[in-house]
């Protein structure tokens, strides 16, 4: 390890365990069973992006809507339930047809941690890893592009059942409604 600060947390973190009293971790990437709560934990490093989207919708919400629902005698949940997240709704629906696209592409972690092999029991081995595997180790290129196939249709289906889902419940603004901020 290059630098003191690496030194120490490599003799911190080390192979015996935390602070060498051997008081061993799970073997988070080389254990079966927690190969996918870290994975798990290693999306949330992701939910960044998702949130910035989120502020970004929070503050297209009017304040004029806010003020009337508290004149109304509206309490901080009912203002949340029902001008809140309907004005939002828009942001809602678009994060979760990103998310879902982007669950169903979850390749490189897969890929790093397991070296490309699909980790441990085959634990690690997602759909697109399985994919690439056929294609660029097996060479198996038609089978790959039926695989590819099949995941565009899937999430193509799972997209086309979202909106469908969300026509009564997805608040769109018309041309002619002033917004107030």
């Amino acid at each position: 390890a290059f630098g003191f600060v690496n030194y120490f947390i490599s003799w911190l973190l080390g192979p015996e365990g935390l602070i060498p009293l051997g008081i061993q971790g799970p073997g988070w990437f080389f254990d079966p069973k927690w190969v996918v709560p870290s994975f798990v934990l290693l999306s949330l490093w992701g939910f960044g992006g998702p949130m910035l989207i989120y502020l970004a919708g929070l503050q297209g919400v009017p304040t004029a809507l806010y003020e009337a629902a508290r004149i109304d005698g509206a309490n901080a949940w009912q203002r949340f339930r029902n001008v809140t997240i309907p004005m939002i709704s828009p942001v809602i629906l678009f994060t979760f047809i990103t998310g879902i696209i982007g669950s169903f592409q979850v390749f490189t972690p897969a890929y790093i941690v397991s070296n490309g092999e699909g980790g441990p029991a085959y634990s690690s081995m997602f759909y697109v890893l399985y994919l690439y595997l056929n294609a660029f180790r097996r060479y198996r290129y038609g089978y790959s592009s039926a695989q590819a196939w099949i995941l565009f249709l899937v999430i193509l289906l799972l997209t086309i059942l979202a909106f469908r889902f969300s026509r009564e419940s997805v608040y769109y603004e018309s041309p002619g409604d002033e917004q107030a901020s």
